[in-house]
């Protein structure tokens, strides 16, 4: 009990002084997992609204498989994009293995089916209710797209909280294509892996404090949109 007081005590103490490690691996986790963030938002966002409104041949089996890869297991993913990037691979010319870049890309697999499969959900509730309202304007499916982006933003908030934390939380791939390199590669999941393996427990105790708090703000705040959201929807209805 003595030992881990004393680990805690020297964690916070690295967080109350801004150790520069522990803020360099905060950043750079900070800076790999919002710019995947971005992309899969920007790539799964049309995506799921495209599936969600129109009928095409394999739309059914599409919605399943973006399903199914929400539970994609990040060390395949891992394995996937290494063998891409590996010398032998395709992309290999690029030399983008082990870099920042690379555990972007694998961030970006598995977090985009959860942006596209969630957003066709909300996009496809929002079209059941707007249809008729939309249809009699004249609108096209293609031109309510951002109209229902727009109307579901608040829930569509809570979509991209939920790919940020599995992006943060993430450690298998970034692991297998970073290769945790000091300086150049090591985030706060694979960084706590290498301290608890060092014995180095003030660091490993001091970025899992700040990953619990980053995964607690990221609950809370979902939260809240969730509930102002449901608030302006229920004072929309009395008010009609």
């Amino acid at each position: 009990m003595t030992d881990f007081s004393d680990a805690f005590q020297a964690a916070l103490g690295l967080i109350v002084t801004l150790d520069s490690d522990l803020a360099e691996i905060v950043a750079l986790s900070l800076g790999v997992s919002l710019t995947a963030v971005t992309i899969a938002t920007v790539i799964g966002m049309p995506v799921g609204a495209m599936v969600a409104l129109f009928r095409f041949p394999g739309r059914h089996g599409l919605s399943v498989f973006l399903n199914a890869l929400m539970g994609l297991p990040p060390v395949v993913v891992g394995l996937i994009v290494y063998l891409m990037l590996s010398r032998m691979g395709p992309f290999g010319v690029f030399g983008l293995l082990f870099t920042p870049t690379a555990m972007i890309i694998a961030q970006v697999l598995l977090v985009t089916p959860i942006i596209a499969a969630l957003t066709r959900q909300v996009v496809e509730d929002l079209w059941r209710e707007y249809r008729e309202q939309l249809m009699s304007l004249g609108a096209s499916k293609m031109r309510a797209i951002p109209t229902l982006l727009w109307d579901g933003r608040f829930s569509l908030v809570t979509v991209v909280l939920a790919g940020f934390g599995r992006a943060s939380a993430e450690v298998g791939a970034v692991m297998i294509v970073g290769g945790n390199i000091d300086h150049a590669t090591r985030v706060m999941t694979t960084a706590i892996a290498l301290e608890v393996s060092k014995g180095n427990l003030a660091l490993a105790l001091g970025l899992g404090i700040l990953l619990i708090a980053l995964s607690a703000t990221i609950g809370a705040v979902a939260y809240i949109i969730k509930e102002r959201a449901e608030r302006r929807m229920s004072g929309g209805m009395l008010g009609g």
